[in-house]
């Protein structure tokens, strides 16, 4: 569907009408949908909280905390990630740490940095019962006061009943009709925001101007929301479903945010649009025809290395959208547009841009693992092992080390493919450095697309796709042996049992879902750098 088209379908004016039977006609999946459009209206809604917000925030500034962090996962933490990014914390407000791992080296690392006592401890779950988020809570209860602990929840969740019975400091009751990752205006935003002395007047107004830009009454081709949509499912339905964020370095965090945002509202019913995040750009004559190239610019700065390689793809038939960002505050506004651009897309593909049916998967078949003596789910078949890697597969694979493995797991790539790399691992500049060192070498040499998520935090973004979208992964899960475990206050587990069976579970899922699997655990003393390198040299060879 062009834009012409999509403006004789009415599809703005019937996304603003809150239309549920848009993305579709069933009653169960009309009253899920029904109750999850608020975002449209957050902005004008927040704009009335913002008095109490700076309020708020002036308490926590009197009372003397020095740091902040929130614990969340996905929607609840990664529209956060971008504002302090790319805004930050003004001077005099407290710093802001975001906890999104059960990793333990992550876990007491955090801990080292921070004076729990004088920390506000953010813990932000519109469920209430995220498992990572309450374990964080468990963990750094026994650590501050109750008083140190504010609560972002919908109202009459578990953590909201557990916040009142502790005595939290205070409780955010986030509007319920508006979904974790288009919740980025709302209270899960907008409270940390707050507490970082962002100026949450000049957020909303950018947001609010989209909004109108994005109006029912507003042509296709003018309206930059409705537009963004139409192409990005016109292009996902002749073959280029691979939107590929080409950013500057202030801006990449927003690629995780619009990554979690398109990845689980489109993958699903085998359909989706596969975002490609944080992937260098090479030379134009790797990449397939299955990309688009997303180019997000920030105020008057131009790459011009940037440029170049983007008008050479411009020139062999690449698609390439560029969004301007005048200023920081443009990300009210972007927040805005993609999830408007999302809502449209997900209509055209025919599925439900408000739903994530198949994130339960993995997390039933975790807490399997946690609750059944910790046994071994049943898609483990172990193919090579020495004394610092055993590599495992769903399928069964010949080799006789590690290079064959990796040679023979990507050898069936397929044009239109995508590597999905799964690090189980502590999010450290050394393991970035190493995991791009594997995707480079992997679009090079396969020339498919790349993607990098660390676990769990890449279940609640691009896990729903995995499992849900297209069977065009293949995903690399890589697990290794914690040094140092760190307890669980009133669990039998500890987190490092939990992220184990956080891995466990979604291997087992993408086993049961037919997905190209390969697992490499690194044992005491081995690195992610060495499996680069294995990686590359079996790439090259190949």
């Amino acid at each position: 569907m062009h834009v012409a088209a999509a403006e004789q379908n009415d599809l703005a004016a019937r996304v603003w009408q809150r239309d549920a039977t848009l993305w579709k006609t069933e009653p169960a999946h009309i009253a899920e949908i029904s109750n999850r459009l608020g975002w449209l209206t957050v902005a004008q809604t927040m704009r009335a909280q913002i008095a109490a917000l700076r309020a708020f925030a002036a308490e926590i500034k009197r009372a003397g905390f020095k740091s902040a962090v929130l614990c969340g996962m996905g929607g609840s933490s990664l529209g956060v990630e971008v504002l302090r990014d790319v805004i930050g914390s003004a001077r005099g407000y407290p710093q802001l740490f975001v906890l999104d791992s059960t990793d333990p080296a992550t876990i007491r690392a955090l801990a080292r940095k921070i004076t729990p006592k004088k920390t506000l401890f953010i813990i932000a779950s519109k469920s209430g019962g995220t498992t990572e988020t309450l374990s964080h809570y468990k963990y750094f209860a026994t650590r501050a006061p109750a008083q140190n602990f504010i609560a972002i929840t919908d109202a009459g969740s578990g953590l909201h009943q557990l916040a009142l019975e502790k005595k939290f400091r205070r409780v955010f009751e986030n509007p319920s009709d508006i979904g974790g990752r288009f919740s980025a205006l709302s209270y899960f935003g907008l409270v940390p925001a707050a507490l970082m002395g962002i100026d949450l007047t000049k957020l909303l107004d950018r947001a609010e101007a989209m909004a109108r830009a994005c109006g029912a009454d507003i042509p296709a081709e003018e309206n930059p929301g409705e537009w963004l949509g139409v192409a990005l499912a016109t292009l996902a339905q002749h073959g280029r479903d691979k939107i590929t964020f080409v950013t500057p370095r202030a801006l990449a965090s927003f690629g995780a945010w619009a990554e979690q945002l398109i990845a689980e509202s489109s993958g699903k019913e085998g359909k989706g649009i596969v975002p490609v995040d944080g992937e260098p750009l090479g030379k134009s004559g790797i990449y397939g025809a299955d990309r688009v190239f997303v180019h997000l610019q920030l105020g008057k700065t131009r790459g011009a290395k940037i440029e170049r390689a983007l008008t050479a793809l411009e020139k062999i038939g690449h698609p390439i959208l560029r969004v301007p960002l005048r200023d920081p505050y443009d990300l009210g506004a972007e927040f805005f547009r993609w999830e408007f651009a999302t809502a449209v897309a997900c209509a055209l593909l025919g599925v439900n841009a408000f739903d994530q049916p198949n994130v339960e998967e993995a997390k039933v078949n975790a807490r399997k693992m946690l609750t059944d003596d910790r046994r071994p789910l049943t898609a483990d078949q172990l193919i090579w092992e020495n004394s610092q890697f055993a590599v495992y597969a769903t399928e069964k694979i010949a080799a006789k080390n590690l290079r064959d493995a990796l040679r023979a797991f990507c050898a069936p790539a397929r044009p239109g493919d995508y590597l999905a790399l799964m690090a189980y691992l502590p999010n450290t500049p050394l393991n970035r450095a190493a995991l791009k060192v594997m995707r480079v070498a992997a679009r090079d040499a396969l020339q498919i697309a790349t993607t990098v998520g660390f676990g769990p935090r890449f279940l609640h973004s691009t896990g729903q796709l995995h499992k849900g979208g297209a069977n065009n992964v293949l995903a690399l899960q890589i697990t290794a042996e914690n040094a140092r475990d760190a307890a669980i206050p009133g669990e039998a587990y500890t987190f490092g049992d939990l992220i184990h069976a956080q891995a466990a579970g979604d291997w087992q899922a993408l086993a049961d879902r037919g997905r190209r699997a390969l697992r490499v655990h690194l044992k005491r003393g081995a690195t992610l750098r060495a499996l680069a390198a294995e990686m590359k040299r079996a790439l090259r060879d190949a």
